[in-house]
């Protein structure tokens, strides 16, 4: 930790002061090619090998010899657009190849971490199975995280996630890939489709190798790692991760069962990989808004999977991948559900059938039963029932807020009227945040984000309207009976009931993580706006 905190402070002097001492330059060879003018994004191509297999000195604490290691900073210019993590997978993949050329990759996060030391042998025996191994591509691990509550306050939790959903696409011709955590064939990630006499070559790297030098094998990886190699070539069209997408994963994923093969899913009992899952709600938001407008660009481009699978996968695995490149669109049901009934009962105007009428029933049967189900899933696989209510409160958030934003974004980007951007989803916090988080409370910052504008007029919307609608029920009699507005008041209240942490937030906290001010006034003024409005 000590080591990693003085790299750390080096990376950032240096940084600052635009120039790297010599004696850093002389002592440290990573700092050698960084030179005054350079910046992270404009400089050469640097590939350095920090050690070498070869290298029977260079060995750990136990004295076991350690692995080739390899720094790589592909080029990048102002001028050049250098296609976000896509490009950079494409150029590690290149780079790779000239200093072992091994047939399987990984692929891991750099906010992830080795957690089990048998994951590389569970995926190998998925490769070598004598019936099955020549038909996959991939072998996905799950995402964990080991930063999450007791309770799971951003809902962040991947349990369902990985042991219900991803297991069952297994059934269908494999599990999508999810960006990280994941065993590769180098053949099929570059474009190769699946024949039934497909055999792998597991001793090309080494043969194909040679006994280049140290310098000679640098020199030869830069010339893979410029800006300009990839003109005029395949790469990131039907070679290597594909561009054009923030989710270029999923994408990747589809292309590659579109050619014939099938993905196994791998979740060992010790977690293969751990990383870190947000801890505020505004880290939230982002990192699903950002999933959401690449899925939803995936369903609006020619890689639909019901264009592009039609054929080439079955009707099922289109439709499985389509569950989260629906997203998007989701977000305007949600959005009905939480404005317009609770109107409705403010005004007295009935939008359901009265509790005693037999068309109630598939209303009724459709919320509990749905709900319960949810709930046994989350209990059945590790959550509790609090972390499964948090859940239920996040799904509502992210629909209004990242799914609605990020599907807009999607069709702007098809449109031409804004760029692809790749934000890069931030992972840590302050000491307060660290320790709300810890505390389960929810952590809305002192920024006045539009996100938490819509959160907090909905929410205060919700309890108007059930303040208003049971006053008039009360009041009026026969004239505005229960019966008739029973699932008016039932639906209303329990959103009242889950923005609870939403009003305390704004009117009870007095810590730095309450909603701003400001967002309170935006909101009530909003929300006396939408009252005004006849309801049609």
């Amino acid at each position: 930790m000590v080591v990693r905190q003085e790299m750390t402070e080096r990376i950032d002097s240096a940084f600052r002061s635009d120039n790297v001492p010599e004696e850093i330059k002389t002592n440290h060879k990573g700092f050698s090619e960084w030179g005054t003018g350079v910046t992270s994004k404009d400089h050469q191509p640097i590939v350095q090998v920090v050690i070498d297999g070869k290298d029977r000195d260079a060995v750990d604490n136990e004295g076991n010899v350690l692995p080739t290691l390899v720094y790589m900073a592909r080029e990048k210019r102002p001028q050049y657009h250098h296609n976000f993590k896509a490009g950079a997978v494409n150029t590690l993949i290149r780079v790779s190849s000239v200093i072992s050329n091994s047939p399987i990759i990984l692929i891991v996060d750099c906010d992830m971490y080795s957690n089990n030391s048998d994951a590389i042998r569970d995926a190998m025996c998925f490769f070598l199975d004598e019936e099955m191994g020549h038909k996959i591509a991939f072998v996905q691990n799950p995402q964990n995280y080991n930063n999450m509550t007791k309770n799971n306050i951003y809902g962040s939790s991947p349990n369902v996630f990985n042991q219900v959903e991803l297991r069952g696409f297994d059934g269908l011709g494999g599990p999508l890939y999810i960006g990280t955590g994941c065993f590769h064939r180098r053949e099929i990630l570059c474009g190769r489709r699946f024949t039934n006499d497909y055999k792998e070559d597991w001793d090309r790297g080494i043969k194909e190798k040679g006994n280049m030098s140290i310098d000679q094998v640098e020199e030869k990886a830069k010339s893979l790692a410029t800006c300009i190699y990839e003109h005029n070539t395949q790469w990131g069209n039907e070679i290597g991760v594909t561009y054009g997408s923030a989710a270029e994963d999923i994408i990747t994923g589809l292309i590659i069962h579109c050619r014939g093969w099938i993905s196994v899913f791998n979740n060992p009992p010790r977690a293969a990989f751990i990383g870190v899952g947000p801890t505020t709600l505004a880290h939230t938001i982002q990192q699903h808004k950002k999933w959401c407008e690449g899925v939803f660009s995936i369903f609006l481009s020619k890689y639909c999977p019901f264009i592009f699978g039609n054929g080439n996968i079955s009707l099922q695995l289109q439709m499985a991948y389509s569950i989260y490149s629906l997203w998007a669109p989701n977000s305007l049901p949600t959005l009905y559900y939480l404005i317009i009934p609770s109107i409705g009962l403010l005004k007295g105007i009935p939008l359901f059938p009265e509790i005693t009428s037999l068309w109630i029933t598939p209303y009724i049967y459709v919320s509990v039963v749905t709900n319960i189900y949810s709930a046994y899933e989350a209990l059945l696989h590790g959550d509790t029932l609090k972390g499964w209510w948090n859940g239920q409160r996040m799904w509502m958030i992210r629909r209004i807020t990242s799914y609605l934003n990020g599907g807009i974004d999607a069709v702007r980007n098809m449109l031409g009227l804004s760029k692809m951007g790749c934000p890069v989803s931030p992972k840590v916090s302050g000491e307060g945040e660290s320790k709300r988080y810890e505390q389960e409370i929810m952590e809305f910052g002192s920024s006045s984000s539009p996100e938490y504008v819509i959160i907090a007029t909905i929410a205060l919307l919700n309890l108007v309207c059930l303040v208003g609608g049971l006053c008039r029920i009360l009041t009026s009699g026969e004239n505005m009976p229960l019966n008739g507005f029973f699932l008016h008041v039932v639906l209303c209240g329990l959103l009242v009931v889950i923005n609870i942490p939403i009003y305390e937030a704004m009117f009870l906290r007095k810590d730095r993580g309450r909603i701003p001010f400001s967002v309170t006034l935006i909101s009530i003024g909003f929300v006396m706006l939408a009252l005004f409005v006849p309801l049609l």
